[in-house]
């Protein structure tokens, strides 16, 4: 669910769940503060996933450059509720969050997840550089709590070891008018014939 105000007292254990999913990977994700995470869920920017009261997933958005970009971040699952399909409903969620708050910007993920990119593959996200993310150093700057932040510092925010993701609503919307082009021209072909159109 999209989570409110009454969704605060889980700010300390998804704090937890980030910081255990980085041990256990052995791999980068920026430490978040329970004021960070309060601060989302308070903003209306984040999804909840929860079995009775207790909390077993997370995630939330943040915006960029006044709303050109958004980012989708801190995707957690509890453990226990793993490996049943709960990271994809989290992710869908978020997506649809975004969407509805930012219907035109472009939406971004960097992870070093390969779960992850596949969740952001099936909602139409592609790989790209970082060139083409945000250039907002408040964002890059979110990355100081990660492991590889002096790899990212190194290659001047060109590369890193997480991968680079875009949905771009733009060239979606596109697409799919190229897809629909077919039937457009079919039905006005038989409109045609009906009323003995030119």
């Amino acid at each position: 669910m999209f989570a409110d105000a009454s969704h605060v007292k889980y700010a300390e254990h998804i704090c937890e769940l980030i910081y255990e999913s980085a041990l256990q990977r052995g791999t980068g994700i920026a430490k978040r503060t329970p004021e960070y995470i309060s601060e989302k869920i308070t903003g209306g920017k984040s999804v909840v996933a929860l079995d009775g009261e207790r909390l077993v997933g997370f995630s939330y958005i943040e915006s960029w450059e006044h709303g050109d970009f958004v980012a989708t971040s801190g995707l957690i699952v509890d453990p226990e509720y793993r490996h049943r399909g709960l990271a994809e409903r989290i992710k869908n969620k978020t997506f649809e969050l975004a969407r509805r708050r930012f219907p035109n910007a472009k939406l971004f993920s960097i992870t070093t997840s390969l779960p992850v990119m596949k969740l952001n593959s099936r909602l139409g996200y592609i790989p790209v550089t970082f060139s083409e993310l945000t250039d907002d150093d408040a964002f890059w700057q979110g990355c100081q709590g990660c492991c590889n932040y002096d790899i990212l510092m190194r290659n001047n925010r060109r590369m890193c070891l997480c991968t680079g993701m875009l949905y771009d609503p733009a060239r979606h919307t596109e697409e799919k008018r190229s897809r629909l082009a077919p039937y457009f021209m079919y039905v006005k072909n038989i409109f045609k014939k009906i009323f003995h159109l030119k």
